[in-house]
């Protein structure tokens, strides 16, 4: 977790609003509150603390049902006043045994399919196709992916939506795990597409240059 000795929440209008938000699919989890006190250990443990109001004490989320919220980032509003939690949730944030407190679809990123490779590389199960890619080496791998591609050409030349969506989804997949065995991260790819976009929309120069993002 990042040094956030120097950040410094508005506390003299009372307790300071906490926004936990999902870190990869940016749901919002839940809103709570947060005293000095509970924001000082939120920074020294890296896990969310509050205030209750209702108990008038403090406590970690998750402490009763295991299910804490790692933090991954913060970020203050411009009045200080307000605090954004970036988590990675340890289970359902929700007492309802939901993802989000809020009624919000279940989003789902590549960094869940990323994550989903992970898993399966630190804990191996029986039968898993990804275990067996990833056990097969760089040469089967690559070799599935390119043979998915070109399915995802075939799908599109013959103007078929469903299948060329299906066909997308696994060269998403076989990507993910080419990525994974290479050491290359989702993140690591998002990065060279914002500094591409950034480019392209503060862009002043050749038309050559803006063909090639």
């Amino acid at each position: 977790m990042s040094d956030y000795s120097e950040m410094k929440p508005d506390f003299t209008k009372g307790l300071l609003t906490a926004v936990l938000q999902h870190h990869t699919n940016k749901n919002v989890l839940m809103v709570g509150y947060m005293d000095e006190e509970a924001f000082r250990r939120t920074c020294a443990e890296g896990v969310v603390w509050f205030f209750s109001r209702s108990k008038g004490r403090l406590w970690m989320k998750g402490e009763s049902s295991g299910h804490v919220q790692v933090v991954k980032d913060m970020h203050l509003d411009c009045d200080s006043d307000a605090l954004l939690l970036q988590v990675d949730p340890a289970g359902p944030t929700c007492h309802r045994n939901t993802e989000s407190c809020f009624d919000l679809d279940v989003s789902f990123t590549l960094k869940d399919l990323e994550d989903t490779v992970r898993e399966r590389s630190e804990s191996p199960e029986e039968g898993s196709y990804t275990n067996y890619l990833l056990t097969s080496g760089i040469d089967k791998i690559a070799k599935k992916f390119g043979e998915e591609s070109f399915e995802a050409v075939i799908a599109a030349k013959n103007s078929d939506r469903e299948e060329l969506a299906n066909e997308a989804a696994d060269v998403l997949y076989h990507l993910s795990v080419l990525l994974f065995e290479r050491g290359v991260s989702i993140s690591d790819v998002e990065k060279v597409l914002h500094a591409r976009h950034m480019k392209k929309k503060n862009f002043k120069g050749t038309r050559r240059e803006v063909e090639e993002y």
